[in-house]
């Protein structure tokens, strides 16, 4: 595997992973993932289905727990702690590393609601402080002069686009300092899509983003650093196929795309497989 994350000698790591296993049953979904995450910056994960880009991004915040049969070998380090000690908190751990789904989900409450609802958990009750959340996280999501007029509307009455940017707003409510991104913007058309770009590039100067993409384009345009992922196969001995996933490359997007260290990433990105 190729990987120059660590090129530039400056750089500040706040993830890292450590030959990361993660199998759901007997079966392994990926194998031996080692890579190291800038501190806010974007990193794209590409690759065919089934490579593991979304195994990898949910083991940042541990949300592979909440399926019985996953288990996550290795190391997960969130600002050199191992993120599966047995005394961290995974809802902690969620807090501080927030996801926005493939698929907008807004609870269906009201706009306003729907943003204050992860400070009410941790405890903020006064009203005037929720007001200010909940107009600040709908400015970094680029949503509050769209529906400052209307907060009690519910969120599920929203576009498609701004649903998605309702669901980033709720994330930036509870103040993470990771944001994952699983295809985020792959329901939307392409004006949404575009907004969704420009969000990201406005607010990663506060957050570190990670996103799964389909989109090679995408990850081209918003990404400081790219990794892709592949699909290996075995025959065993049964005569039964089995296949799991591999990280085959990382570094800095334009290298990764212009003039890649591995073939099979320039027969990906070339549109050879995939």
């Amino acid at each position: 595997m190729s990987n120059d994350s660590g090129s530039n000698g400056h750089n500040e790591y706040i993830l890292e992973t450590k030959d990361i296993d993660v199998y759901y049953g007997s079966y392994q979904a990926v194998n031996n993932i080692s890579m190291q995450i800038q501190k806010n910056k974007i990193t794209s994960f590409i690759g065919p289905s089934g490579c593991g880009k979304s195994t990898v991004l949910r083991v940042f915040n541990r949300m592979n727990d909440l399926i019985p049969s996953a288990r996550v070998e290795g190391e997960v380090l969130f600002r050199g702690r191992n993120l599966y000690d047995k005394n961290v908190d995974p809802v902690e751990v969620r807090r501080r590393i927030g996801m926005v789904f493939q698929k907008p989900n807004p609870f269906p409450k009201s706009i306003y609601d729907n943003v204050a609802y992860g400070p009410r958990l941790l405890g903020v009750r006064d009203r005037k402080t929720l007001d200010d959340i909940v107009e600040n996280s709908l400015r970094g999501a680029a949503l509050w002069d769209e529906v400052k007029e209307d907060l009690n509307k519910g969120g599920l009455d929203l576009s498609g686009g701004q649903q998605q940017r309702l669901c980033i707003a709720r994330t930036i409510a509870i103040e993470p300092e990771v944001i994952l991104m699983d295809e985020p913007a792959s329901a939307l058309d392409p004006i949404a899509t575009q907004r969704i770009e420009e969000l990201m590039k406005e607010i990663v100067d506060k957050y570190t983003i990670i996103i799964v993409t389909h989109n090679m384009q995408q990850a081209v345009r918003v990404s400081d650093y790219t990794a892709f992922y592949n699909v290996r196969k075995e025959i065993k001995e049964d005569g039964n196929e089995t296949r799991w996933g591999e990280l085959v490359e990382f570094g800095e997007t334009q290298r990764v795309f212009n003039s890649p260290a591995e073939q099979e990433t320039a027969d990906y990105i070339s549109g050879r497989f995939g």
